[in-house]
């Protein structure tokens, strides 16, 4: 995992930055943190945007992290590769026995590069 991708999980909570770093070695689409904690005005940034549905992001508290995909140097958003990162997510998640749960499975809005711990 870059330096980048770790500054990014700076002040995550450590179960899920733990989750994140064995998910890395793991997964073989290789993929870049792109955002760990969050600030409010981000979060309504993000909201007002679209991009997220709540004010009450799991990213407002250390509880999240999202991802993208690399292919070569590029950032890409297909969705197969995020099916497949996040079998190597809920893997790490499974051998560090850290409750989780992945953006992609909820229901009504699919948020395929998300990553949160389920408490």
């Amino acid at each position: 995992m870059d330096q980048k991708s770790k500054d990014k999980l700076k002040g995550v909570d450590e179960r899920l930055v733990s989750v994140a770093e064995l998910a890395y070695q793991l997964s073989p689409v290789p993929f870049i943190i792109t955002e760990g904690i969050r600030t409010i005005e981000r979060q309504k940034q993000l909201v007002a945007a679209g991009a997220s549905k709540t004010m009450q992001s799991k990213h407002l508290v250390g509880k999240a992290f999202d991802v993208a995909a690399k292919v070569g140097n590029e950032v890409r958003w297909d969705w197969p590769l995020y099916d497949t990162i996040a079998k190597a997510v809920k893997e790490a998640a499974k051998q560090l026995n850290v409750p989780i749960q992945w953006g992609g499975d909820w229901k009504s809005f699919k948020d395929g590069p998300h990553f949160e711990l389920k408490e």
